[in-house]
């Protein structure tokens, strides 16, 4: 699953754009981007390993089109969460993965009505912006 990262159109995730961070405004609009990425590519990841036998770092990486070192950070993520566990085959799901499913269900809602909201205060600030006190 080869997806363009949300704030960076053509730049992989978790690897920095050239340029000095926070030059053009959207730094902290950038990192927020990031880790959603990050978010995604453990979704990934836990949903390819729960339907089908144990995989290991190489075959997952291939399967989903990641360099190794993302599939092995997500796999320590995943596995600090408690939601896989490793084999002598490869990572396993716990039973505590249909508890991070249901968890990031809620979860996801919550920000969709949050990133709703901030949206309208966006375009009603926008509008408002052009003419106003100047410096602090």
């Amino acid at each position: 699953m080869n997806r363009t990262p949300f704030g960076k159109p053509g730049a992989p995730a978790d690897e920095p754009e050239g340029g000095p961070a926070g030059t053009d405004g959207t730094h902290l609009v950038d990192r927020i981007a990031n880790e959603l990425d990050l978010l995604a590519r453990n979704v990934d990841i836990l949903e390819r390993l729960s339907g089908s036998p144990p995989m290991g770092i190489i075959r997952l990486s291939e399967a989903l089109h990641l360099p190794i070192h993302k599939v092995r950070y997500s796999l320590h993520l995943l596995e600090r969460e408690g939601v896989i566990q490793p084999s002598a085959d490869g990572a396993v799901v716990t039973d505590k993965a249909k508890e991070f499913w249901a968890s990031l269900d809620k979860s996801l809602d919550q920000m969709g009505g949050l990133i709703q909201h901030l949206k309208e205060r966006a375009a009603e600030t926008k509008g408002r912006a052009a003419g106003g006190r100047k410096g602090y």
